[in-house]
């Protein structure tokens, strides 16, 4: 990947691992947009936003992206997620959705990616690198428990539920399974890792 021209990093991460975090940080020290669940779902709640209403608005607006981005900064830089449409879609459509979206952003700026399938949407995207973050059993749920305040069992329990969901996901939508490791240029383990050191991990990676 070269940074030095226009990119994009998706990270996919076990729950537990920090991976979000890591994403975020990243994105700061690039000096890059980050791009998340929550603000993904912010742009599709505030447009009302569907692969053809995506379609509509760039047909109809030029300075369609200027609009994206100047909400974008609400959603970075504020406490809350205002939502401005009642938005309702199908699992399906709002695959499509996120997948225009992270496109539209990535066609217009370097960005990081955390989630949202994002190792698949950008498989074929020029000058991109895939990263996924995994870790022990232990070492998950050690920080669910800290960072939640849940017990052992819950914390076992969050993560049981998260892992099943989240493969069910991505094999109904890409055929394939997130610890295949040919998805990825990079697997970092976060045991013994600060979500900072893991960040600069990747930044030394890019070069």
């Amino acid at each position: 990947m070269n940074k030095n021209e226009r990119f994009v990093i998706t990270i996919n991460r076990e729950v537990g691992t920090g991976g979000r975090t890591v994403g975020r940080i990243l994105a700061q020290k690039l000096g890059v947009k980050y791009c998340d669940k929550t603000v993904i779902d912010g742009l599709t709640h505030k447009f009302g936003l569907s692969p053809e209403r995506i379609e509509e608005i760039k047909a109809q607006k030029k300075s369609w992206w200027n609009d994206i981005n100047n909400y974008y900064q609400t959603l970075v830089n504020s406490a809350g997620m205002p939502m401005e449409a009642e938005v309702k879609l199908d699992n399906a459509t709002m695959y499509e959705t996120e997948k225009c979206i992270l496109q539209e952003v990535a066609s217009q700026t370097s960005c990081v990616v955390a989630g949202r399938t994002g190792f698949m949407v950008f498989r074929d995207w020029p000058n991109h690198l895939s990263v996924f973050i995994q870790a022990s059993m232990e070492h998950r749920v050690q920080r669910i428990m800290r960072r939640q305040n849940v017990s052992e069992q819950e914390a076992r329990d969050i993560i049981e539920k998260m892992d099943t969901t989240r493969e069910a996901y991505i094999k109904k939508y890409e055929k394939t399974s997130r610890y295949d490791t040919r998805n990825y240029q990079l697997v970092i383990s976060a045991d013994g890792k600060t979500e900072e050191e893991m960040a600069d991990f990747i930044l030394q990676y890019i070069g």
